[in-house]
C-alpha cells in the first residue's frame, strides 16, 4: 500500500468516527469533487467560453458540499444563493484585474521547462487565469458562508424570538470573528504550496522588486487577494441572505 491510498485510509477512518454518517458523505464528496473539475478540465478544449465552464463546474461542487452533505435546507440555500450572488460580482473584479495585470501564461523562471512544448493549444491563457482564481476562491467563499449561516441557523433554534435586525447583526458579528482566520488560511495556503519558489527567488539573489514583479508570485498573490475579497463580500450578503430566509422559515 502506497502513502496515497494509506492517508486516505487515515482520512476515512477519522472522518468516518468523528462525522459519522455526514463524515462518510464529506469522504465520499472529495472524489465527487475531483470528478467536476477532472470533467470540466477534459472539456475545456471543446467549449467555446472557458469561463462558462468553469462557473458551471463550481455551481456543482458547491451543490455537492452543501446539498450533498448538509441536505437542501434553509441554512444550505441561504449559503447558495449568497454564493451565487458574491461570484457574480467577484467575476467583474477579476475580469478588471488580470486585464491590467497582465498575469497570464508563463513567467521567465518556467522557460526552461516549457521550452520543449508548444504553446498553441487554442485555449486563451488569460481565460485560463481567470478560471484558476475562480476556483481558487470558490472554497474559501462557501467555507465561511456556510459556517454563517449555520451559526445563525442554531441561533434561531434556540433563540425563537430573536428580531431579524439582532440575528443579522448576529451573522456579521459571526462574519467578523472568522474574517481574519479565513484570509490566514488562503494565505498560508500559498506560502506552504510556494515556499520552494521563495527559497529559490532567494537563493538568485532576487530583490524585492524583482519577486513582486515575478508572474509567477504576481499571480499567486492575487489570487489570495480576490479570494480576501471574495470573502469579505460575502459576510453581510450571507448575514442578509439567511436572516431574510431564516426569518421566513419561523414565520412558517
Amino acid at each position: 500500500m502506497n502513502v496515497i491510498k494509506l492517508l486516505a485510509v487515515i482520512l476515512f477512518i477519522l472522518m468516518s468516527s468523528i462525522g459519522g454518517k455526514k463524515g462518510v458523505t464529506s469522504f465520499l464528496a472529495l472524489f465527487l469533487n475531483f470528478g467536476v473539475i477532472f470533467v470540466a478540465i477534459l472539456f475545456m478544449q471543446n467549449v467555446k467560453s472557458l469561463i462558462t465552464l468553469t462557473l458551471v463546474a463550481c455551481t456543482l461542487i458547491s451543490c455537492i458540499n452543501l446539498f450533498y452533505i448538509n441536505k437542501f435546507n434553509h441554512k444550505t440555500l441561504a449559503t447558495f444563493i449568497s454564493l451565487i450572488i458574491t461570484l457574480a460580482i467577484l467575476l467583474s473584479f477579476i475580469f478588471i484585474i488580470e486585464h491590467h495585470a497582465m498575469i497570464q501564461g508563463f513567467g521567465e523562471e518556467e522557460e526552461e521547462e516549457i521550452s520543449g512544448f508548444s504553446l498553441y493549444i487554442g485555449i486563451a491563457f488569460a481565460k485560463v487565469t481567470i478560471c484558476t482564481i475562480i476556483m481558487g476562491t470558490i472554497g474559501a467563499i462557501i467555507d465561511i458562508s456556510l459556517s454563517i449561516a449555520s451559526s445563525m441557523n442554531e441561533l434561531v433554534v434556540h433563540t425563537p424570538l430573536i428580531s431579524k435586525k439582532n440575528l443579522f447583526r448576529s451573522g456579521m458579528k459571526i462574519g467578523t470573528d472568522i474574517l481574519g482566520t479565513t484570509t490566514n488560511t488562503l494565505y498560508f495556503a500559498f506560502i506552504g504550496g510556494y515556499l520552494t519558489l521563495i527559497l529559490w527567488f532567494k537563493k538568485l539573489s532576487y530583490s524585492f522588486g524583482d519577486i513582486i514583479n515575478s508572474k509567477i508570485f504576481s499571480s499567486e498573490v492575487i489570487s489570495i487577494l480576490s479570494g480576501g475579497i471574495g470573502v469579505a463580500i460575502i459576510i453581510p450578503i450571507t448575514a442578509w441572505m439567511s436572516a431574510t430566509i431564516l426569518f421566513k422559515g419561523r414565520e412558517r
